[in-house]
């Protein structure tokens, strides 16, 4: 008799495991389409309401607050009452709350509104990585979740065409348009109830042996293997535990190492990604470098994500999550540093494609590595603590960099030299604390919790 795990690993990867990864994919395409138009439409705003750049501030700072707390919750729920049910309620909450947003009549209604989509965004990516990592076997996990992060730069494309394009045709309601674009996700929750799967890990977690019996038949039947007879897990049912103590679980002696590690990781690149890419076209305009604000310059780097995300997914079943990331991270350093100091046009879009290929890349292999260094039980709730702790730096960081080169009297150069520092530093973290998952079942990589790499 084999358990259900067992039976997950064994089987090849199928056209059904990656039809898994596109219906989680898309719904991470709108998530990043939405979080793409803010930068968009806030100059649209701002001119309606007559708005000061420290006020627009806190629209991207209102929705940060609520993906940290999003994230934090969701995963918790998503280890209680499933991964699919979370992950559909975390993109119709954002959905909703887009709508509503678009219909928003002053600033305090417009914060309240991108806090609830925050709280959507935030819930839905840890949430959709579990999900999928649960279904993939070793020899494809990481190669898979690097392919679901890649559907980002398609919402960031998607995203630049409606702002670039759409928002502009229509001056006085673009802003408004371009929202209700990012409420249309909300079908697509409808679609997914009937057609995306339940994690078969959760299931027999949950004590739902038979439900979990029937999405691994389903597996087998796509991948033609045989059916094998499958041994009843022991069952765990959810218990009701606060936060706090699933925090302090999370800071046990078994999972110590591995959460530092994660949170540092998080904080390291999602203060570095923001505090430069939220700025940066103002940045590079201020130095005369008027590409910055161009179709082209949006577009032809925002494109570059998409090679650094498949290159990502090449290695991370080749080298390994560790000697990828580091690789990622540190190519994130040399590129931050050499666009901080670019001196034209044509060098400016040249080390940016470079930036948004290394860094994008490496975004892929963390919401790879983040959810498989947990055990099934904790699997949401640690990789939602991880990114929660990660959207602390993304509040904090659109705010230094204004302040660092105003008050702080830092130069333009001096400011992406720290964000290169960063970089570096996240990568030594990597490589200090990290430890191997490449090709290894999640239950083996949870039984060696605690165990020196």
């Amino acid at each position: 008799m084999v358990t259900v795990s067992d039976r997950l690993e064994a089987i090849p990867t199928t056209r059904e495991h990656w039809r898994i990864v596109l219906l989680s994919g898309l719904g991470w395409m709108f998530d990043a389409m939405d979080v793409g138009l803010v930068g968009f439409v806030l100059v649209g705003i701002g001119r309606d309401w007559g708005l000061e750049r420290t006020q627009l501030g806190l629209i991207a700072s209102a929705g940060f607050l609520g993906m940290f707390l999003g994230a934090l919750v969701a995963g918790r729920l998503a280890d209680r009452y499933g991964r699919r049910p979370l992950f559909m309620a975390t993109l119709l909450t954002y959905s909703i709350a887009t709508l509503l947003s678009g219909l928003a009549w002053n600033l305090p209604s417009l914060l309240a509104f991108r806090f609830l989509v925050g709280l959507g965004l935030g819930g839905e990516l840890p949430v959709a990585s579990t999900l999928v990592s649960e279904f993939a076997p070793a020899g494809s996990r990481g190669r898979m979740l690097v392919i679901l992060e890649s559907f980002w730069a398609y919402g960031w494309i998607l995203a630049a065409v409606i702002g670039l394009v759409v928002v502009p045709a229509l001056p006085e309601w673009g802003w408004r348009v371009a929202f209700f674009i990012g409420a249309l996700p909300a079908l697509y929750a409808l679609y997914l109830r009937r057609r995306l799967p339940e994690s078969p890990r959760y299931l027999e977690l949950a004590g739902r042996h038979e439900e979990a019996v029937a999405v691994v038949r389903r597996l087998e039947a796509a991948a033609g293997a045989g059916s094998a007879p499958l041994e009843p897990e022991m069952a765990r049912p959810a218990r009701r535990e606060a936060i706090r103590s699933r925090l302090l679980a999370l800071w046990s002696r078994d999972l110590a190492r591995r959460t530092l590690m994660l949170w540092v990781l998080w904080f390291g690149i999602v203060f570095s990604y923001y505090g430069v890419f939220t700025w940066l076209p103002q940045l590079l305009v201020d130095r005369g470098l008027e590409i910055a604000r161009s179709f082209s310059y949006v577009f032809i780097t925002t494109l570059a994500q998409i090679p650094g995300y498949f290159s990502a997914a090449y290695l991370v079943d080749r080298w390994g999550r560790r000697p990828t990331l580091v690789a990622y991270l540190l190519g994130s350093a040399i590129a931050a540093w050499l666009l901080g100091n670019a001196g034209s046009d044509p060098i400016l879009v040249l080390w940016g494609c470079l930036l948004s290929f290394f860094n994008l890349g490496a975004w892929g292999v963390v919401y790879t590595y983040t959810p498989e260094l947990y055990p099934t039980p904790m699997r949401g709730f640690g990789a939602g603590a991880a990114a929660a702790f990660g959207r602390l730096a993304g509040i904090i960081a659109p705010y230094l960099t204004p302040w660092l080169l105003t008050s702080g009297g830092l130069s333009q150069p001096a400011v992406f030299g720290l964000f290169m520092a960063v970089f570096a530093l996240t990568a030594v973290n990597v490589l200090v604390l990290g430890e191997e998952t490449r090709g290894r079942p999640l239950e083996q990589i949870a039984a060696s919790a605690g165990a020196a790499d």
